[in-house]
């Protein structure tokens, strides 16, 4: 939605009325290509089968680091200009992230939290937004912490379990569930 300018009705967030920066990022540029950028694009032969739809979908620019990444994508935002997302990783360290000014930053699993604080250094000149979606796998970490136990106006805190996927019919929510050790069903939040 942030990258298009194109927003449901329902929706009650920030919305970006011109074209926008932004970075999605996993643990490494592995698993950034296996989620966000899945996610995001769609299966690696098929662009435009994931979230951002094809007809948007301008440039794709690959990496050079993992095969099948994607380095940039340029996608038409509905004010006529183009919004660019670029994607990162982790792995490379906090540097790697410095300098840039963003719109928005997905974070998808637990960010180290040197990456998680330039993350919001990214955002702030332009009053972006960071996302972060992951589960607590680290237990109470600095950056789980900062969502638990800080009381702030600018984060908010969402929690989920396998009851709030209405994808996953009932009878294979039961299944997944006992696949799973009862310490691991704490800690992934299948049980409410």
């Amino acid at each position: 939605m942030h990258l298009t300018g194109t927003y449901p009705d329902w929706w009650q967030g920030r919305r970006f009325p011109s074209a926008t920066r932004g970075w999605a990022a996993g643990v490494t540029g592995e698993s950034t290509r296996d989620n966000p950028q899945r996610i995001l694009l769609g299966s690696l032969n098929e662009p435009g089968t994931g979230a951002v739809p094809k007809s948007a979908i301008v440039e794709v620019r690959n990496s050079r680091g993992y095969p099948d990444a994607v380095d940039t994508v340029l996608v038409a935002h509905k004010s006529g200009r183009l919004s660019q997302l670029s994607f990162k990783s982790y792995e490379k360290g906090r540097e790697r992230w410095q300098g840039e000014s963003l719109d928005f930053v997905w974070l998808d699993e637990e960010a180290p939290p040197d990456v998680y604080s330039e993350a919001l250094a990214r955002i702030a000149a332009r009053g972006g937004v960071v996302f972060t979606t992951f589960t607590p796998l680290l237990g109470m970490s600095t950056v789980v912490r900062r969502f638990f136990e800080e009381s702030s106006d600018d984060r908010a805190l969402v929690q989920m379990t396998i009851e709030d996927a209405p994808h996953i019919a009932p009878e294979d929510r039961a299944k997944i569930e006992s696949g799973y050790s009862p310490q691991d069903r704490k800690s992934t939040r299948l049980n409410s």
